[in-house]
């Protein structure tokens, strides 16, 4: 069968290609905290009925001037349960693109990083297939409602 996609196009692996979620959950562990913008911080508050101002002051910690969901005294985030996620409805922007995430494009070598910590990724692809994957989950949710 001949393909008509561009040659480009062809090398990018799929997304389930290179990352297989394992409900490990440690990707809800530290390692520099999960930024909330406006939009999760009201998402969240409304989730948890909880007025925004009140959400920052009792779950955020900050990060320079960003505010990052607190952690738990072992290291998880604060809305982690045995379940899982306890806001995984309206969780934020960050956890939901992990590990699809702006910093890879930035240096490809986060990926590795990233990936000691998570089963889930395959760090046997080219650091070039992966920021070709990366860059089309991130455009495609850019114009994904």
């Amino acid at each position: 069968m001949v393909s008509d996609a561009p040659e480009f196009e062809k090398k990018v692996p799929d997304p389930a290609d290179i990352f297989e979620c394992q409900r490990c959950n440690d990707c809800c562990k530290g390692y520099g905290g999960t930024f909330v913008t406006e939009k999760d911080i009201q998402a969240i508050s409304e989730y948890i009925g909880v007025p925004p101002e009140r959400f920052v002051d009792a779950y955020c910690r900050f990060s320079g001037k960003k505010p990052v969901i607190a952690q738990g005294k072992d290291g998880y985030c604060v809305f982690l349960t045995a379940d899982g996620c306890g806001i995984h409805p309206v969780k934020p922007k960050m956890c939901r693109a992990w590990p699809f995430i702006e910093s890879v494009l930035r240096a490809p070598e986060n990926w590795r990083i990233m990936a000691g910590a998570c089963p889930g990724m395959r760090t046997d692809f080219s650091d070039e297939a992966i920021v070709a994957c990366v860059s089309r989950v991130l455009a495609q949710r850019d114009v994904t409602p």
